[in-house]
């Protein structure tokens, strides 16, 4: 009897402990990267949802474009969500990142600002026009001067477009290639700049309120979450869409962020 008692108590310790160790498991974080301003705020808002549905997120915040895809390939992420999908393609083709995009975000419209003119046709022959320097973004700065008049395009050029697919440029502006999130803080050395909506919103700028050109409010720059292949059937990933996509979340930026934040889904 004794032994038997025994036993039963050595598989009802081994029963607990696997138990215990599972539930360790799920309350691991699932680790979603970002970039600084509207999407680390965004994310933290649906931290708290996310929470309620038993998903703990660790929010982590990155200063640049390169490293969130590189820390998601690296496994040091789950997911991130701070890219359009342009640009995620653009990395997946150039870098063979296995990665996959499971919901639409959010639109930051991309807006041309200066702090020398108020209007395009202010600026002077040989302007200085800063534009980010990743092939994505910097195709769409330059489509974004195209569609104002300001330059024109070689036909072709599309959303990979470079300076060197300027064909037409009557003002001689100097087109100007930086780092994105350096290009709000270059307006004091430049005439103007195209400047992507979450860098333009974390240095205090509106595209609304502040820009001197701004996108129209349709086109195929709706940021997104990736993840990688792998993982697009864990629960957690679910979960994560639902918290983002949830009514709470969609409240929150449009109360918060006005017309500079536009939802995507």
């Amino acid at each position: 009897m004794q032994r038997r008692n025994l036993l039963q108590w050595i598989l009802g310790a081994a029963l607990g402990a696997t138990l215990a160790t599972g539930a360790v498991a799920q309350d691991k974080p699932i680790k979603v990267g970002v970039t600084g301003g509207p999407h680390a705020q965004i994310m933290e808002q649906v931290k708290k949802v996310a929470a309620k549905d038993g998903l703990n997120i660790q929010v982590v915040e990155f200063s640049d474009y390169i490293q969130p895809n590189a820390a998601l390939a690296a496994g040091d992420l789950d997911a991130n969500s701070y890219q359009h999908l342009p640009y995620l393609e653009a990395q997946i083709k150039d870098r063979g990142y296995k990665f996959t995009h499971v919901a639409f975000t959010v639109t930051f419209p991309m807006g041309v600002y200066s702090k020398k003119v108020k209007s395009l046709d202010q600026l002077k022959a040989g302007a200085r026009v800063g534009v980010p320097n990743d092939p994505t973004n910097g195709g769409r700065g330059l489509l974004l001067l195209q569609s104002k008049g300001l330059i024109k395009l070689k036909p072709n050029a599309g959303l990979k477009a470079t300076p060197l697919d300027i064909v037409e440029n009557p003002k001689k502006i100097r087109i100007v290639e930086l780092d994105a999130a350096q290009l709000p803080r270059s307006l004091d050395d430049l005439d103007a700049a195209a400047i992507n909506g979450n860098y333009a919103e974390s240095a205090g700028l509106s595209p609304v309120r502040d820009a001197i050109a701004i996108e129209g409010p349709k086109g195929p720059y709706a940021n997104l979450i990736a993840i990688r292949e792998a993982d697009k059937n864990k629960p957690w990933v679910a979960k994560l869409v639902k918290a983002y996509q949830s009514p709470e979340i969609k409240q929150y930026i449009t109360s918060t962020f006005k017309d500079s934040v536009i939802t995507a889904w």
